[in-house]
């Protein structure tokens, strides 16, 4: 009989095998100091473009009040309990009310946490009849909710309408088969790491040829696209074909928690259903709270929208200008694809680092397909013209390094001797 744990420590995983190397530096760093575009790293100073604070909510003066208000007044344990038991209160119900107005939809419920939500919910849809159909860059929330699907699942090429409708039929065919089930359709609105839409319109337009439910993860979009923040679908004038619209708080808003909106009887069913919200402690008062106040922010003031993506397509434009492939995004998510080896882009990350004070991240395998690399910026409201070209100043000196073959190097350096 074999060790479990010797099996693990023989194999670190794709992520694990850098951490000797990469921990504290590349993986699991530590930025300190108020969060905003200028932190430090390492006792440096740093302009980061590594933070979901889309709509610079995370220190606005109104948001830390509401937040410290509401600890004061109810403290961190209110309510106590799973919603369901005894966690419920008006101001959790008021938070479901207005998302759902945004949304356009009838009603909403709010979840703890992006990722189990996610998971949770997909279980709670499907049986093992049901055919699932998802995009092949989905995210990792989605993929480990289909891994609970005992039904089929099928892939689809990234944003391929070709091969989607190829697996609408496929899903038609196995369901008249079997004689029993339906097809959930899930894709996301704006896909995180190369910052390209989702095609819901087109996607959208098939309802009307296959019969099929809509779940859209817009954790992206919602406050950065559509006339009011209410996200892609808005976008592309598709919410009313959304079944269901999912989004967390941790990326326009700056909080934690998440929500699901749709037609009243679905979010009921998925209410009594969702085993992640029914056996879990409900979101605690003074997030509710500020999360109410960063809702009425995002969609009381629409400057802080227009000055994101005033400084998305500064930061874009002026990279696409020195050469940098930024691929096909047309979101605020700003990939810089780079060639060459990980010892070299991460030598390139060290020198913007540590000679720059450009603090960004690097994205490798498995977080996108083998093959990639991937530096991502995250531009947000707060990121001022002199942030954006001192930035850009920085690639492109270190894109000459790489150009001339400076960061080959045979291995990367322990972080410890950084």
């Amino acid at each position: 009989m074999a060790d479990i744990f010797d099996r693990l420590l023989k194999s670190s995983g794709p992520l694990g095998q850098h951490r000797e190397r990469a921990h504290g530096y590349f993986s699991f760093p530590k930025l300190e100091g108020e969060i905003g575009s200028h932190m430090k790293f390492r006792g440096k100073k740093m302009i980061v473009w590594s933070l979901n604070n889309y709509l610079g909510l995370a220190n606005h003066p109104e948001v830390r009040k509401a937040d410290a208000d509401g600890a004061a007044e109810f403290g961190l344990a209110l309510p106590m309990g799973a919603r369901m038991m005894s966690g419920n209160s008006n101001q959790h119900e008021q938070l479901e009310r207005e998302l759902a107005e945004l949304e356009q939809k009838e009603d909403a419920i709010l979840l703890n946490y992006g990722y189990q939500g996610m998971v949770s919910l997909i279980d709670a849809l499907c049986s093992r009849h049901d055919v699932i159909i998802y995009d092949a860059e989905c995210h990792a929330c989605i993929v480990d909710g289909l891994r609970l699907h005992t039904g089929h699942r099928y892939v689809y090429k990234h944003n391929d309408l070709a091969d989607f409708e190829k697996q609408l039929q496929r899903a038609n065919a196995l369901i008249e088969k079997q004689q029993a089930g339906g097809i959930l359709v899930i894709t996301e609105g704006v896909f995180g790491m190369a910052g390209d839409q989702g095609k819901l319109k087109e996607i959208a337009d098939l309802k009307s040829k296959y019969e099929f439910r809509l779940l859209v993860d817009d954790a992206h979009g919602f406050g950065t696209l559509g006339t009011t923040g209410a996200g892609a679908g808005e976008e592309q004038g598709v919410q009313d074909q959304i079944d269901l619209y999912f989004s967390t708080f941790a990326k326009s808003m700056a909080s934690i928690g998440a929500f699901i909106a749709g037609d009243k009887n679905i979010i009921d069913y998925i209410r009594y259903n969702i085993r992640s919200q029914i056996f879990a402690k409900s979101l605690p008062m003074p997030l509710v709270i500020g999360n109410l106040k960063r809702l009425h922010l995002l969609r009381t003031q629409p400057q802080l929208k227009e000055k994101l993506w005033q400084n998305a397509r500064k930061l874009q434009e002026g990279l696409r200008e020195k050469g940098f492939d930024i691929g096909k995004t047309d979101s605020v998510v700003t990939p810089v694809y780079m060639t060459g080896g990980v010892e070299e882009a991460t030598s390139m990350v060290m020198d913007l680092r540590e000679n720059f004070g450009i603090f960004c991240s690097i994205v490798l395998y498995p977080v996108i397909p083998k093959g990639h690399i991937i530096y991502r910026l995250i531009p947000t409201a707060i990121h001022t013209d002199d942030d954006i070209r001192q930035t850009l100043e920085a690639f492109e000196k270190t894109k000459k390094r790489l150009d001339a073959g400076d960061y080959k190097v045979s291995a990367i350096p322990h972080m410890a001797e950084v």
